[in-house]
């Protein structure tokens, strides 16, 4: 618990005002899942993942993804060295513990998929040959909501394999006034640059373990599932979340009690967690003419499903 305190102040040095996002990205690293931030350029997406990378001792990776980036150039391939007479694999920048995949949705969909088996199942296949990705193994991707030119919609698929999906959103007028002050006579990358680690990967590692410990109590647990169940019964849904949407709420539950200091899940952290977690599984179908995102339905769901209400 003493580790999420030191990462979350030593991210505050260079973050101002998020104190909400950096907990629900720490919350995610918990859990093991990834997280896609989605905001306006300029609210400091890729800076708080850098600063999530330099607060851990762990290998850090960065791909700007790009329309002519090939699966290749992320999972990495086999090279043919006449020297040695044989091919040689090269590994790619996925062979990280951390990877920033800045502005993923630049990327053609054939490269986004390349991501895919490296996401859920921690490695990568390569000419027939699989080989293991170290752990923890946590991909913070980013990417522009406003910009369509040049940009490909990440499919449902690949939706689905990111834990949470969060916004940084823009600060208020005295977050503004704190980060000009923070920054008033550094260069830019200054402060990110000085940053040091103060958690170490076999931490992270140890901490997912305790995760695991956090009770969920049956009623949280039936609490989730009437949520799930909810979302596939809406007829303004066209598919509602999967299992596998079920499950990762869960697990964020049981990460963020224990960034929280507990060691049992409550409602409220179901509730917190709701929007972050399935808001982004929600498939509208043809969503021309929609009145309806897919986080105020989650909203709408949790306002709606009975709580319970034993002491946990």
């Amino acid at each position: 618990m003493s580790k999420v305190l030191d990462i979350k102040e030593n991210i505050s040095k260079v973050i101002i005002g998020k104190d909400e996002t950096v907990t629900l990205v720490l919350t995610a690293l918990l859990a093991g899942g990834h997280v896609l931030l989605e905001d306006v350029p300029g609210t400091g997406k890729t800076m708080l993942a850098k600063s999530v990378a330099r607060s851990i001792d762990a290998k850090y990776n960065r791909i700007q993804f790009t329309p002519d980036l090939l699966p290749s150039d992320i999972t990495g391939l086999n090279v043919y060295q006449a020297g040695k007479g044989e091919f040689v694999f090269n590994p790619g920048p996925v062979f990280c513990n951390i990877l920033l995949a800045d502005e993923i949705n630049r990327a053609t969909p054939r490269t986004q998929a390349g991501l895919l088996e490296c996401m859920e199942e921690r490695q990568v296949t390569i000419d027939g040959v699989t080989r293991q990705l170290s752990e923890p193994f946590f991909v913070i991707a980013t990417q522009n909501p406003i910009e369509t030119s040049g940009t490909f919609p990440l499919p449902e698929a690949q939706l689905d394999r990111f834990v949470m999906k969060l916004s940084m959103g823009l600060p208020e007028k005295n977050e503004e006034v704190g980060i000009l002050e923070r920054f008033l006579g550094e260069k830019k990358n200054a402060l990110l640059e000085s940053l040091g680690a103060v958690a170490t990967m076999e931490d992270i590692e140890e901490m997912k373990k305790q995760v695991l410990k956090v009770q969920v109590h049956p009623q949280i647990r039936e609490y989730i599932a009437d949520i799930v169940v909810a979302t596939r019964k809406r007829e303004d849904v066209a598919q509602g979340v999967s299992p596998r949407g079920s499950l990762a709420l869960m697990n964020c539950a049981q990460a963020y009690s224990f960034v929280q200091g507990r060691d049992y899940v409550v409602p409220e952290d179901v509730k917190k967690l709701a929007v972050p977690v399935l808001a982004h599984r929600l498939y509208m179908g043809n969503s021309y003419g929609a009145v309806k995102s897919g986080k105020e339905i989650i909203e709408e769901i949790i306002s709606e499903v009975t709580v319970p209400t034993e002491e946990f």
